[in-house]
């Protein structure tokens, strides 16, 4: 029970015992006290506002009388749980003091930046109870080793592991998932890292603010991808005001038009959101541009686990010969998105700097999670994983191009390395936010995708289709619906439609 709940005013001309009224009431009527929870107790309130416990059992007598609070025989008073529906039949004994104060506080002109007016992804939350959720960076449960899981988490509460994460390592990381970071992942994508060139993250995005708070200054000209990840863009845009949005085409960001940026974000495996992989030709170009243009990149490999329709093209990093990119990663695409692990690779001058300015913020990742993942690695528990997910993925992404080719030739982007989402362009006069609201009534999860786009006007007519979280069988039909609504929006039946441009 939250005691700092109440409080009482000795100056104030109103009794003590209606003083004890008014702050129940309140706390119940405002919802801090749900239906069912026990009160303090007389003796324990007493003792806390250092009155009599005769005031506090009369005060909750009344209560009691009235219809807020309900006693349970030896165990005490509890919030009348009909006390919320029968609202406009109790009886308003005290009425709750006004808790504003005299002055308001003008927020607006207090708080320096304002993130909510961002335009950010939205996402369903009930999304699992949707027939048909075609959404991005969603896991689907029956596929994730539950039992491995449990046992890495019951190894950890172990005592052999006991001081891994209830010590306070300041500023350091899991040793054992470092090692595992540098063994398991990093290796397979061609990156070779020590040990003090690793920090750990709450996630990418963890990762990603990181670095923009300690590389962007308000002048600072960061160049992003365009469409590209929103989040980056909103996370610089907090920094800087010189943000540049840099189209996107077939072999990656437009190298050629970087100018005199400083820092660019480029996410070269799975481009975000096209799917596009980075060329090697493009790759070097960016990297030339760098050691040229004395700027860094920050390399997202949010995807580098979901190859599975040929041979991944190595990191970005592994080819870097000048210490410029910033390597980021994360697990929460092949373990659990809740998970929130993450992880930087960088020169270690750059990772004292981070690990010191993280120690600011949450000093470390909590110790139990890390050890946790560090034993799921070990094991091989991720690497069993990931190959049932290349299997399942693989099913799905066959089932969709099919959906797709039958229901709507010619408007989906894929991947030539595989990924969890196809990038799908419709006619210029599809509004793909519309499109997703009436998708939505029938059951069909889609991402329209204007939020992608610097300008969110250029990118009206595409959406994205995620397919990690939906199962191959409930596709075709998601895509039938989805087509039929459509045809509804556009005006013409399915054997009619015309197959517009794909786009880059």
């Amino acid at each position: 029970m939250r005691y700092s709940l109440f409080s009482v005013d000795r100056d104030d001309s109103t009794t003590l015992q209606s003083q004890i009224r008014e702050m129940l009431v309140s706390a119940i009527l405002s919802g801090q006290l749900a239906e069912n929870t026990p009160v303090p107790s007389t003796r324990a309130l007493a003792k806390r506002l250092s009155v009599s416990r005769n005031t506090v059992m009369l005060a909750y007598q009344a209560l009691a009388a009235d219809g807020y609070l309900i006693t349970r025989e030896r165990s005490g008073f509890y919030v009348s749980p009909e006390v919320i529906e029968n609202l406009g039949q109790l009886p308003d004994p005290v009425r709750p003091k006004e808790q504003v104060p005299g002055d308001r506080v003008d927020w607006s002109s207090k708080l320096r930046l304002t993130p909510s007016t961002q335009f950010n992804i939205l996402k369903t939350e009930n999304w699992h109870s949707y027939p048909y959720p075609f959404i991005y960076g969603q896991v689907d449960p029956t596929l994730f080793p539950i039992s491995a899981w449990r046992d890495c988490v019951r190894q950890t509460m172990s005592i052999k592991w006991l001081d891994a994460w209830t010590d306070d390592r300041f500023t350091a990381d899991d040793p054992m998932l470092i090692e595992q970071i540098q063994r398991r992942i990093l290796i397979r994508r061609g990156v070779i890292a020590e040990a003090d060139e690793i920090l750990v993250t709450m996630g990418a995005q963890n990762a990603l603010f990181l670095i923009a708070h300690l590389f962007v200054r308000p002048d600072t000209p960061v160049a992003v991808e365009d469409p590209g990840y929103p989040d980056v863009r909103n996370i610089m845009q907090l920094r800087s005001s010189d943000i540049r949005a840099i189209p996107v085409d077939e072999e990656g960001i437009r190298s050629d038009m970087l100018g005199d940026a400083k820092l660019v974000y480029v996410t070269p495996s799975h481009q975000f959101p096209t799917n596009t992989t980075m060329t090697m030709k493009r790759r070097r170009e960016v990297l030339e541009w760098a050691a040229q243009s004395d700027a860094l990149i920050i390399e997202d490999d949010y995807e580098y686990e979901t190859n599975y329709r040929g041979q991944p093209t190595a990191a970005l990093r592994s080819v870097d010969a000048s210490g410029r990119v910033l390597y980021v990663g994360s697990l929460s695409k092949s373990i659990m998105p809740g998970l929130r692990i993450g992880f930087i690779v960088a020169p270690k001058p750059v990772i004292k700097e981070i690990r010191a300015m993280r120690r600011l913020m949450l000093r470390h990742p909590p110790g139990n999670n890390q050890r946790s993942v560090a034993l799921f690695l070990a094991q091989g528990s991720q690497d069993a994983l990931i190959s049932k997910l290349h299997h399942a993925y693989s099913n799905r992404w066959n089932a969709l191009s099919e959906a797709m080719e039958t229901h709507f030739p010619g408007w989906a982007q894929v991947s030539a390395f595989g990924g969890s989402s196809f990038w799908v362009s419709g006619p210029p006069e599809l509004d793909a936010t519309v499109l997703a609201q009436e998708a939505l009534k029938k059951g069909v999860l889609i991402e329209p995708g204007n939020v992608f786009f610097a300008d969110p006007s250029q990118g009206k007519n595409y959406f994205r289709l995620g397919f990690s979280s939906i199962h191959a069988d409930k596709i075709p039909k998601g895509i039938e619906i989805l087509s039929e609504t459509a045809d509804k929006l556009l005006h013409r039946s399915t054997n009619k439609r015309e197959s517009p441009l794909i786009s880059a």
